[in-house]
């Protein structure tokens, strides 16, 4: 029997292709994704469509080698907490960062109903600004 920890451990432990698909897989239609205040892409995203679009895509070409690395999984019942590092290098200022995040889903059914990501924004705040002479 697949467990809720193990739908989203299927979501960040393969290759990102594996990782996106899974993903979809287990979106409903209302899913609520909130990405922290302070994070570039801020803000409550509703359903796969929003979410791929606001984060996803952003994500993949606003960034080089971008990651996040899950080192801890907690799970309880209906709700998983994902806790790791992300990296990459954001492509405008050629500036990479690396930041502590922790994702808390809850599920249904087999399905992540809702997602909150917690991310120390600093360093990715610190990577979106331009170089200096």
């Amino acid at each position: 029997m697949t467990t809720n920890l193990d739908i989203i451990r299927a979501t960040y432990e393969g290759s990102s292709q594996e990782n996106g698909k899974h993903l979809l897989a287990v979106l409903t239609p209302d899913t609520r994704w909130t990405e922290a205040a302070g994070f570039p892409y801020a803000g409550t995203y509703v359903g796969a469509e929003q979410i791929l679009a606001g984060v996803f895509q952003r994500l993949a070409t606003e960034w080089e080698n971008y990651r996040a690395r899950v080192h801890t999984y907690l799970a309880d019942g209906k709700h998983v907490a994902a806790f790791g590092i992300y990296s990459g290098t954001y492509r405008q200022t050629g500036k990479a960062m690396t930041a502590s995040f922790a994702h808390f889903y809850h599920l249904e059914d087999g399905k992540i109903v809702s997602m909150e990501q917690f991310v120390d924004s600093h360093p990715v705040q610190q990577a979106l600004l331009p170089k200096l002479p």
